[in-house]
């Protein structure tokens, strides 16, 4: 084999297949021996080729002139030219260039042999053989017998590879889409206390519910998406008489309300503008994570992480849902600005809906990264008859137009939220946030109404073995500290929310976490005896 190489070096067959696609560290050895100018190259400086440019299907080359990155200076040119004059087995890219300098493995070279084997037995027997000296030919034949074994495994596995591509393309859903889904089943019930705010607690069965998501992922250029999900769930919160301890994948209805209807539950498409912009247009069912990143490790959208309301993101996220727009710019890798708009009338025609005059939210949020370990959100939350999701009955409105005497209550609330998560160690996460929500009331009896809330969470990453998560929350739900509304009274005491939980990955595909979510005071009133609430979870993806 040794020897086979010495009387190669000056045939241009030889060079040429090499540059074929261009091993550059091949390329210098030969010419070091051949006592070629090794100071110059083929082409453009070397650049590391993109996943992309590597797949494009070469074009062939009739006259060198056409590969705009060969130069008549470079010191395989002359090898280049004959090789495409005199055998027309040399091919580029599709953007008519070389690239002479990237690196390639034996099986490339078999494959560039390959090539100019089958074009000179084309020349053969077209009766052109005269084309082909005697001498070219036995160095062919050297190199045919050389790299026997490297062709055959060549052919075997492109064989192979055609069996594969034969079957997905039978078989394959969609070139441009991903299939993907999800089903949530959760077996939950009130395990203390019979009363809350003098009435009875009257959803005390054990229960069992699902929430099945079926998620079409598309992209059409590989740096976009179209998202569109299909739901069906029908998972109860239990009533324990206030709007606190609420489970984050419950549907939001109760009793036969809850039925299993399947339905488009989000659509959206996002993509950039620029390098470090990316814009989201939202159909429906956006909300607050899709715009920007609520810092928080136990964020899994109800699938993963929290069990509550609470505890999955600040509730002031709760305040922005439906369709809109939103914007994300990354000035650094350490510093991001988001923006979005979002309103759940955006479909409806009528007085005081619409994209513009009905309910609607609006963020700004910078989240800061001063570390790979750190990350710190600062947001900014403008709402228009947006209530929290979370907290006691006077913090989310309930009964609020009821003591006025109104069907419809009009408000408009400012919140500003702080969210952190600090990474201790790759097993420790300490996080937390704080969130100041101020309304006015713009129907009957105006007034100012301010509600705070906080939390402090521990996670526990690859608890037990990699993949499990552990997690611990201790805050305030939203709690109403002043009021200046008639009919709407600030709490008079803090009930705080704990909750402890622990996801189980089980396999790549089923995780099972049990969790506890005990309420000290519910409603904010110490009058309440505690109420615990258990939850077990078992989340199917695939």
């Amino acid at each position: 084999m040794q020897n086979s190489w010495k009387y190669l070096l000056a045939s241009p067959i030889f060079c040429s297949i090499m540059l074929f696609f261009g091993n550059t560290a091949f390329a210098e050895e030969v010419s070091a021996n051949a006592e070629l100018n090794s100071t110059s190259s083929v082409g453009s400086p070397e650049v590391k080729p993109e996943i992309k440019s590597q797949n494009q299907v070469l074009a062939q080359v009739t006259s060198v002139s056409q590969l705009s990155d060969v130069q008549p200076t470079d010191w395989a040119f002359q090898a280049l030219q004959s090789l495409v004059e005199r055998y027309g087995c040399i091919a580029g890219y599709p953007n008519q260039t070389y690239r002479g300098n990237r690196a390639l493995t034996r099986y490339e070279f078999a494959a560039g042999l390959n090539a100019c084997l089958d074009r000179v037995n084309e020349l053969i027997a077209t009766a052109t053989g005269d084309l082909v000296t005697k001498e070219d030919l036995a160095k062919l034949q050297k190199l045919q017998e050389d790299f026997s074994a490297e062709l055959a495994t060549l052919r075997g596995r492109v064989d192979a590879l055609e069996a594969r591509t034969s079957e997905l393309e039978a078989n394959q859903f969609s070139t441009t889409t991903k299939l993907q889904g999800q089903v949530v089943a959760v077996v939950s019930d009130v395990l203390s206390n019979d009363r809350v705010e003098n009435q009875d607690i009257t959803d005390k069965n054990t229960s069992l519910g699902f929430r099945a998501r079926v998620e079409l992922v598309t992209s059409f250029t590989g740096q976009d998406t179209l998202f569109t999900r299909i739901q069906s769930n029908n998972i109860v919160n239990p009533n324990i008489n206030t709007t606190e301890g609420k489970l984050f994948f419950a549907s939001g209805n109760t009793g036969a309300e809850a039925n299993t209807n399947t339905f488009i539950d989000t659509i959206w498409y996002r993509f950039p503008l620029g390098k470090k912009t990316q814009v989201i247009a939202i159909g429906t069912g956006g909300a607050a994570d899709d715009l920007t990143s609520t810092v928080n490790l136990f964020d899994g959208d109800g699938a993963f992480g929290a069990l509550s309301t609470f505890g999955t993101r600040n509730p002031i996220y709760g305040q922005i849902g439906g369709a809109g727009l939103g914007v994300t710019h990354q000035f650094s890798d350490r510093l991001a600005l988001s923006l979005g708009y979002l309103t759940g009338t955006a479909n409806d025609p009528a007085p005081g809906a619409g994209l513009f005059d009905g309910a609607y939210g609006a963020l700004a949020q910078l989240t800061v990264k001063p570390s790979d370990r750190i990350t710190v959100g600062l947001t900014y939350l403008n709402s228009y008859k947006q209530p929290l999701l979370a907290g006691s009955n006077a913090a989310t409105f309930q009964n609020l137009a009821a003591s006025q005497e109104l069907e419809d209550i009009a408000f408009s609330s400012n919140s500003y939220g702080v969210q952190a998560s600090i990474g201790i160690s790759d097993k420790l996460v300490l996080g937390g946030w704080a969130g100041y929500t101020t309304s006015r009331t713009l129907t009957g009896d105006r007034g100012d109404i301010d509600i705070w809330n906080y939390a402090v969470t521990l996670g526990f990453p690859d608890l037990g073995k990699k993949g499990n998560l552990g997690g611990i929350i201790v805050g305030m739900e939203p709690k109403v500290t002043s009021s200046s509304v008639t009919g709407l009274s600030k709490d008079r005491d803090t009930s705080l929310h704990l909750e402890a939980f622990y996801q189980y990955k089980v396999s790549d595909n089923i995780t099972i976490t049990p969790g506890v979510i005990w309420l000290t005071a519910p409603n904010h009133n110490n009058d309440n005896n505690d109420v615990v609430i258990g939850a077990l979870r078992t989340t199917f993806s695939f």
